[in-house]
């Protein structure tokens, strides 16, 4: 088959994208190198929908964060998918710091953004009783929220299959050839897919696949961002994200509760290899000692756990790029996504679309595209005369294998079952929060990986835990 469009990343820009692709009567295939969607800084960032008044005024990022986060609460309606518009302060602690916040209210207001105001440490504490008596005054931001960025991607890559998108995983672009008409598009094993127009929207590894274009003008540094997670028994802690007054470096460390209810602190922010996703103990003390400057009581005793994430910046310019390439001009780049990348991510898919409908991609609507999608862990969210409904249909949703979470069997299978299928002990767990929760998976791992096995119709010994090369289990059962 040849596609018409074949967009290379499956994180929440590719896969929205994708989706976005499928409104119109065109063939499309969603490109993956890895074992499942969303597996890059998709997986691990703040899960901040900013308001918007971070961005230059004139930025692609300051129009498409807007954008994007007005559209986010929608569409996450339509995917079933968290989303919780929490609001945002930006604190300071001198006078100095202070007149800072007020700039950034006066950008967010040229940006357009809605909801901004400056208050008083008085006032601010008065909102969040947790917050340091330093505080001196806020920027308090209503438009601002909380969204589960891994399930917008999964959700998102999994409406587009629904409404006919193809998705091919594990498949790491090495090469791809234009003869004018159409291009071919090889992976490392030598899989080959035809498709007359390209987006790239590959992440960390966009300036590599725009080098692959003849594109080779961008270079890629990847950030690193530590986290600690804390138990669900600290989320209430704050209600709004919290952030300190930016500097050169970033947005700083936050705290903020996510939707699934737990505490999050970080990021730190450190310039470091492209697959370095490893935490440091000077990332996880920088966090705890400047993350208690907002938040006094936070209580690092209940981290759960700590990770981190790579953001994809862009060394030639602070900006997103996202444009036509100038040496094929059939193909669409979207380099150096990072922070509001999320946020703006609704946008930026229509943006790409409107840039591929002025390459030439003709664009009748499908009148058959469905926007709506519900979430294999929907079952939670249901009152228990619903729940007792779910399971006289089905007796899986009346036994639980994470007890930390509360996930049913039922979930971890519709998980296993639904576009883009789990194959792996993470893709289960983002889908589901199987072995998110206090125990971090110690009591529910070889229950999921038993349906893993009887699912796949594999030995447990080749299930993974996020793709080749993370095996389990080793050696035979006595």
């Amino acid at each position: 088959m040849t596609y018409d469009v074949v967009v290379v990343g499956a994180g929440v820009v590719g896969s929205l994208t994708a989706r976005e692709l499928t409104r119109y009567k065109l063939k499309v295939c969603l490109l993956e190198s890895e074992a499942d969607v969303a597996m890059g800084a998709s997986r691990a960032n703040s899960a901040i929908v900013h308001g918007g008044y971070d961005p230059v005024p004139g930025t692609l990022k300051a129009k498409l964060n807007v954008e994007g986060t007005v559209m986010m609460e929608g569409l996450c309606k339509e995917l079933d998918v968290g989303y919780r518009k929490n609001g945002s302060m930006v604190v300071a602690f001198s006078d100095e710091q202070l007149e800072h916040v007020k700039m950034l209210k006066e950008r967010g207001e040229k940006n357009g953004v809605k909801g901004l105001s400056v208050i008083s440490g008085d006032e601010a504490r008065k909102l969040e009783p947790q917050l340091s008596d330093t505080i001196v005054g806020a920027l308090l931001c209503t438009s601002s929220g909380i969204v589960c960025p891994y399930n917008l991607a999964v959700a998102a890559a999994g409406n587009a299959m629904d409404n006919g998108a193809d998705l091919k995983l594990n498949f790491r672009v090495t090469g791809i050839s234009d003869d004018g008409d159409k291009y071919v598009v090889t992976s490392e094993k030598g899989e080959k897919v035809e498709a007359r127009y390209i987006v790239n929207a590959a992440g960390l590894g966009s300036d590599a696949v725009a080098a692959l274009l003849g594109d080779d003008k961008w270079h890629l540094t990847a950030k690193k961002g530590e986290y600690m997670l804390l138990d669900k028994a600290d989320g209430k802690m704050v209600d709004r994200t919290i952030f300190q007054t930016p500097t050169k470096a970033g947005k700083g460390i936050l705290v903020t509760p996510t939707v699934d209810g737990n505490l999050l602190t970080g990021p730190t922010s450190e310039k470091t290899e492209k697959g370095d996703k490893s935490t440091t103990l000077e990332g996880l003390d920088k966090i705890k000692s400047t993350a208690v400057l907002s938040v006094p009581k936070v209580d690092f005793r209940d981290v759960i756990t700590s990770f981190s994430g790579l953001r994809a910046s862009c060394d030639e310019t602070d900006d997103f790029v996202i444009e036509q390439s100038e040496k094929s001009k059939r193909a669409v780049h979207a380099v150096g996504i990072d922070s509001p990348g999320l946020s703006a991510s609704p946008a930026i898919a229509v943006y790409i679309v409107e840039l591929l409908k002025k390459a030439g991609v003709k664009l009748e609507r499908n009148e058959k595209f469905n926007p709506n999608r519900v979430s294999c862990s929907h079952f939670r969210h249901l009152s228990n005369e619903e729940k007792n409904e779910w399971i006289k249909k089905e007796p899986a949703y009346g036994r639980i294998i994470c007890r930390c979470e509360n996930v049913t069997e039922g979930e971890i299978l519709a998980a296993l079952r639904q576009n883009p299928k789990a194959t792996t002990l993470d893709a289960v767990k983002r889908r589901t929060r199987a072995g998110m929760g206090r125990c971090q998976a110690g009591f529910c791992t070889p229950f999921t990986t038993g349906l893993i096995a009887q699912e796949l119709g594999i030995e447990e010994t080749k299930v993974t835990k996020f793709g080749e090369g993370s095996e389990l289990l080793i050696g035979e059962r006595k």
